[in-house]
C-alpha cells in the first residue's frame, strides 16, 4: 500500500485545512487560539494565517481585548471566497438557492417550470436567477447539487428513471456539466432531506437514523455510520413498494401508485381516510393539520398505525434507533403524529425506535442540496491552499 510522504508541502496543506475547518466551526479565532487548537506554534500559526490571507481565504474580522498588551486580531474565513448552489426540482416548481462557503444562504428563488420540458434549460434558468439574486456570476460557483424525485444511478450519477419528471433521463447530467461548466451532482430528494436532518435538524450528528418521507409519494433516507446508503442500483429507500398485509402486491412495477405501502398511505388512501372521519381540507397536509388542531384521535391513530407498518419493517431490518418523520404529511402531523407512530411501532417492533418530526427549517431538500454542495466545495477550496 503506497503512502504519501510527509513533505513540508503536504504538512502545510493539512495544517491549512485544519485551520480553515476550525475557523468555520469555532471562529473567529486569534492567532494564539488557532495555534492552541491545532497544536501549532505561534510562529507557524502566523505563517499559516499569512498564507491563507494572501490567497484571500481568511481575513481579519475584529479584535479581542486582552490584558495589558494590545488587542489580538481575530480571523475568520472570507464568506465570498467560494459559493455553491442547490436545487429542489419538482414537477410544478423549482427552488434554487445559493450559499457562501460558511454555509450562509445568500439567495433563494422559485421558478415555475410550466411549458418547459428541457431539464438543462430549466436548471440553468433557475440557477442564473438565484445567482443574480445573490449578486454573483455563475462562474463563482464551486459546486452544484440537484435534488430530484426518482432513482439516481450511484455508478453514473445520472437519473435512471423518474415517474414525475419523465424528461429527466440518462445523459442529462453530462449536458448540465457541459452547459454550466460547474461540478454538478444529482441526488435523490429524500436522501438530501436526510442529509439536512443530520447537519441541522432532528438527527444532528446522529450516525444511524432513518428519515421517513410521508406525502403524496413515500420515500426513505437511510443514514448508516454517518453515510447515506443508496443501494446497489440507487433504489434503497423506495418504501412505497414495501409489501404489507392486506394490500395487493403490485402487478405492474412501472406504475408508481401500485406499491402495497403506497396503497396504504398514499394520497388516495389518506383522502379516503380523512373523508371517512369527516375531516375537510384543501390538501393532504391540510387534512392532517386540521386533524391535529381538532384533536381527531381516531383519524390520527389510524394514520399512525398505517405509517407504523412501514416504520416497523425498516426498524426490524436496520435497527436505526431514531426515525425522523418528514414530507408534507409528516410535518403537518408534527410531534403529535410522531408520538402516535412511536407508540404504534412499539406494539409490533422489539427494537422500539424513537420517532420524532423533522426540525429542518424551510425546504429540507434544498437545504440538503446546499449542505452536500458545501462539502464538495470545501474539499476543493481546502485542498488548494498550497
Amino acid at each position: 500500500m503506497s503512502r504519501r510522504p510527509g513533505t513540508p508541502r503536504l504538512l502545510r496543506q493539512l495544517n491549512d485545512r485544519a485551520a480553515l475547518e476550525l475557523l468555520l466551526s469555532s471562529g473567529p479565532l486569534t492567532r494564539a487560539e488557532l495555534g492552541e487548537l491545532t497544536g501549532l506554534s505561534k510562529v507557524t500559526a502566523g505563517q499559516l494565517l499569512a498564507r491563507l490571507e494572501e490567497r484571500r481565504l481568511v481575513s481579519m474580522v475584529g479584535e479581542q481585548a486582552g490584558g495589558r498588551g494590545p488587542n489580538a486580531a481575530l480571523y475568520g474565513v472570507v464568506p465570498s471566497c467560494a459559493y455553491v448552489a442547490g436545487l429542489d426540482v419538482l414537477p410544478d416548481q423549482i427552488c434554487a438557492g445559493v450559499a457562501d462557503i460558511t454555509g450562509e444562504t445568500v439567495a433563494e428563488v422559485a421558478v415555475d417550470p410550466s411549458g418547459h420540458d428541457d431539464p438543462v434549460r430549466l436548471v440553468r434558468g433557475a440557477v442564473q436567477k438565484a445567482c443574480e439574486s445573490a449578486g454573483i456570476t455563475l462562474d463563482r460557483l464551486r459546486a452544484f447539487v440537484i435534488g430530484t424525485r426518482g432513482v439516481v444511478d450511484p455508478r453514473t450519477g445520472d437519473v435512471r428513471f423518474s415517474f414525475d419528471l419523465p424528461s429527466w433521463h440518462e445523459g442529462v447530467l453530462a449536458q448540465l456539466r457541459r452547459d454550466l461548466n460547474v461540478p454538478v451532482t444529482i441526488e435523490n430528494d429524500v436522501n438530501l432531506a436526510a442529509l439536512a436532518e443530520r447537519f441541522c435538524g432532528a438527527a444532528l450528528e446522529v450516525e444511524d437514523f432513518v428519515l421517513v418521507w410521508a406525502g403524496v409519494g413515500q420515500g426513505l433516507g437511510v443514514m448508516l455510520g454517518g453515510r447515506l446508503h443508496r443501494g446497489f442500483t440507487g433504489g434503497a429507500g423506495e418504501i412505497g413498494w414495501l409489501p404489507v398485509p392486506g394490500e395487493p402486491l403490485p402487478t405492474e412495477v412501472t406504475e408508481p401508485q401500485s406499491g402495497s405501502f403506497q396503497r396504504l398511505v398514499g394520497g388516495d388512501a389518506l383522502a379516503s381516510l380523512a373523508d371517512a372521519h369527516g375531516i375537510q381540507g384543501h390538501s393532504l397536509a391540510d387534512h392532517v393539520h386540521r386533524a391535529v388542531m381538532d384533536d381527531a384521535g381516531g383519524f390520527l391513530d389510524e394514520l399512525a398505525g398505517r405509517l407504523a407498518v412501514g416504520v416497523a419493517a425498516v426498524a426490524v431490518v436496520l435497527d436505526p434507533g431514531l426515525i425522523v418523520l418528514s414530507g408534507d404529511i409528516g410535518r403537518a402531523g408534527g410531534q403529535v403524529l410522531a408520538a402516535r407512530v412511536e407508540e404504534a411501532v412499539a406494539r409490533v417492533c422489539p427494537s422500539q425506535p424513537r420517532v420524532v418530526v423533522s426540525e429542518v427549517e424551510g425546504n429540507s431538500v434544498l437545504r440538503g442540496a446546499l449542505v452536500s454542495a458545501l462539502s464538495k466545495a470545501r474539499e476543493q477550496v481546502f485542498s488548494e491552499t498550497v
